[in-house]
Parts: structure tokens; C-alpha cells; sequence
């Protein structure tokens, strides 16, 4: 991961890292984070398909720090290709240090989204309108 000062892509979700979240040493655990970074492509793909989305694929992923207990987590999604039925989507995670306005990239990766129709069968992407 290349070192990066800003966030890119929209302000999809925040959230609180909290005990319940983390291991013995207060570390959050990788895969809330990679919950977190699934739940706001959902909420990002459905508001771009005006519809049903479920998460087909996952592309790599590598944590560059810990997210930390009491650090908000902020992640940011871009709708970076949309094919007849899916929707790649880059994701980054940031950590907002706790009590502090440092902000530290966590990790990234690329989520594959694919919109369903009411019977759960792939469906044509609408245009943008």
C-alpha cells in the first residue's frame, strides 16, 4: 500500500471501534473492519443499482495498521467501473485516532458488487441518472 494523505472516494460510513470489537491487546479485529468495508459498499452499489446488491468478490486486502479501540473508523468508497450486472468498487479505511483529528489509512481493497432482481437473479445495472 503507497503512502497516501488524503482519503479518496465518498465518505460512505462512521463508525466507533469499541471493546467488544477488539483482541486482548486492544487491537480491532481485521475482520469488523472488513465487515464495515462490505456494509458501505452495500449502502454505496444500492444506491447506485436503486436496488438489491449482494457482495460476489473481494479482491485483495492488507492491513498497513491496527485500528485501535476508541478510533472512529471512516470508510470511503468510489464506484470506479460498472459492468451490465456489477459494480467494482475501490474502498479505503481510515482510522481516526482517538480523541485527535489524525487521520491514518488503515487498509483498501476492491469489492465486486452485483445487483439482484426481487428473485435474487443478476439484473441490468441502471444508467446514472
Amino acid at each position: 500500500m503507497t503512502e497516501q494523505t488524503k482519503p479518496t472516494g465518498e465518505l460512505t460510513l462512521r463508525t466507533l471501534a469499541m471493546p467488544g470489537d477488539a483482541n486482548a491487546a486492544g487491537d480491532i479485529f481485521g475482520g469488523w473492519v472488513m465487515a464495515q468495508m462490505d456494509l458501505s459498499c452495500g449502502i454505496r452499489a444500492a444506491e447506485r443499482a436503486r436496488g438489491r446488491v449482494v457482495t460476489a468478490a473481494v479482491k485483495e486486502m492488507a492491513f498497513a495498521l491496527p485500528v485501535k479501540i476508541g478510533d472512529t473508523l471512516c470508510i470511503y468508497t468510489d464506484v470506479v467501473k460498472v459492468g451490465r450486472t456489477s459494480m467494482t468498487l475501490k474502498v479505503e479505511a481510515w482510522a481516526q485516532r482517538y480523541l485527535s483529528h489524525l487521520m491514518e489509512k488503515v487498509t483498501d481493497a476492491i469489492f465486486v458488487m452485483v445487483a439482484l432482481d426481487e428473485h435474487g437473479k443478476p439484473k441490468p445495472v441502471p444508467p446514472e441518472e
